[in-house]
């Protein structure tokens, strides 16, 4: 495949995702490939699925039909976690030349050397199981904000989830890596970086590192908390975000060190589920409602101006009209500034399968669009909070018709007519 010079690339799913396929890009450009905007034509098209979104077998075959009418003697490559959990209907998707596994996804620039147009579909993948190393990744291009994966796998096993099947047991970088990752972010004039994972606050480096900062033995104690100190201490980067953090796992320490921090911005993002502490039982969660209660409650008091993220599903199985109210009024009633809602949809080896009954399609869409409205609602509430205020907001530089976007150091968009003199500055605002 030496002939092959150009690349592009397409990412399905989240943060994590898009910082892996930025790692991948610059891999092969190191090689001499040459970028391309996924929409031209190129020699080799890499796609990094998602398996969260309930439609990624569809979304995968229409990207590929896309690439054939565009450019039918291209190669194209899946990877990602759909890629590990059904790498054989993939391989079956017309049009597809290589199938790459969670633990083949940073093994492309080998894979795509040895790949030929006329071969049928190859797959490399493994039991999930045999996947135990880390891949650092960030992404870097023209945005303020950077994506930096610290932390990946999962060994929570809730009902609902094909994430530890995807991504494996969970496993993190080492503390002096991730600092090496974020001085050199610096270097490139990068202002924010948000921290993600699968399970963030199970951030737990390799043993074999744990203690290296502090020249102590093997510190067993080395955690999520211990990172986020030593970022504190970084020269160069002015603001780090946490992206997403379990709430079992948000201790006190953490949310009083964000509150008295000069670079961890009071924003947190925090997975409920559900308001109803039955279906959080049945989702095999890690803790009750009262708990996600008293952590919002503790973030307020501290932080009254912070702004808090809520994952919500509705229409999981068992979901009563009785649960669903449990849940609504439990976010209303709650000091929180945004939900992202998610439609309950059926996984395969999933132990939410065999729970009954199957809340009905129309019930579940009906319940998104309530909790829609009320994440509406909290969001104008909260921006409302804050008009007069002077708040530091970070722009961003791309141009749209005009305009200029950047968000304040607690998450409210700034949008305002775009001045070059103010990309990836940070800038008193009055909101």
């Amino acid at each position: 495949m030496a002939e092959a010079r150009t690349v592009a690339f397409h990412t399905l799913g989240c943060k994590l995702n898009f910082s892996e396929t930025s790692t991948l890009s610059r891999m092969l450009e190191k090689e001499g490939f040459e970028k391309k905007e996924f929409d031209d034509q190129a020699d080799v098209y890499v796609i990094n699925t998602c398996s969260v979104t309930d439609n990624a077998d569809k979304e995968c075959r229409q990207i590929v039909r896309r690439i054939q009418r565009k450019a039918p003697e291209s190669l194209v490559v899946i990877t990602g976690c759909y890629a590990q959990l059904k790498p054989k209907q993939i391989a079956e998707i017309p049009g597809v030349n290589l199938v790459l596994g969670a633990a083949e996804k940073f093994n492309l620039v080998r894979h795509i050397r040895e790949l030929s147009k006329g071969d049928s579909a190859k797959i490399c993948s493994c039991d999930i199981e045999e996947v135990t190393g880390f891949n650092s990744s960030f992404s870097i291009n023209d945005r303020t904000r950077t994506f930096l994966k610290v932390q990946d796998g999962c060994d929570y096993n809730c009902s609902f989830c094909t994430i530890p099947q995807a991504r494996g047991k969970s496993r993190s970088d080492s503390i002096e890596n991730v600092i090496k990752n974020v001085e050199h972010l610096a270097s490139h004039g990068v202002k924010e970086i948000v921290l993600t994972g699968v399970n963030l606050g199970d951030f737990r480096p390799p043993a074999h590192q744990r203690g290296v900062l502090r020249k102590t033995p093997s510190n067993e104690g080395d955690n999520f908390f211990s990172l986020i100190k030593e970022l504190e201490k970084t020269d160069g980067i002015k603001r780090f975000r946490i992206s997403s953090i379990e709430p079992n796992l948000l201790n006190n320490e953490i949310i009083e060190f964000v509150a008295n921090s000069d670079k961890f911005m009071p924003h947190f993002h925090i997975p409920l589920q559900s308001g109803s502490n039955r279906i959080l039982g049945l989702m095999r969660r890690r803790y009750k409602r009262e708990l996600y209660a008293e952590r919002v409650g503790l973030i307020k008091t501290l932080m009254p101006h912070c702004c808090i993220g809520v994952d919500v599903i509705v229409g999981f199985p068992g979901e009563s009209d009785e649960d669903f109210k449990e849940t609504f009024d439990f976010l209303h009633s709650l000091d929180i500034s945004y939900l992202h809602v998610f439609t309950y949809s059926e996984r395969d080896n999933t132990h939410a399968l065999a729970i009954k009954p199957v809340v009905p399609m129309n019930v579940r869409h009906e319940r998104n669009k309530s909790l829609r409205n009320l994440s509406y609602m909290k969001m104008q509430y909260f921006t409302q909070q804050h008009h007069g205020q002077n708040r530091k907001v970070l722009f961003e530089g791309h141009e749209n018709k005009g305009m200029m976007e950047g968000y304040t150091d607690n998450y409210i968009k700034i949008t305002t007519p775009y001045r070059q003199e103010w990309v990836n500055e940070i800038v008193e605002w009055k909101v």
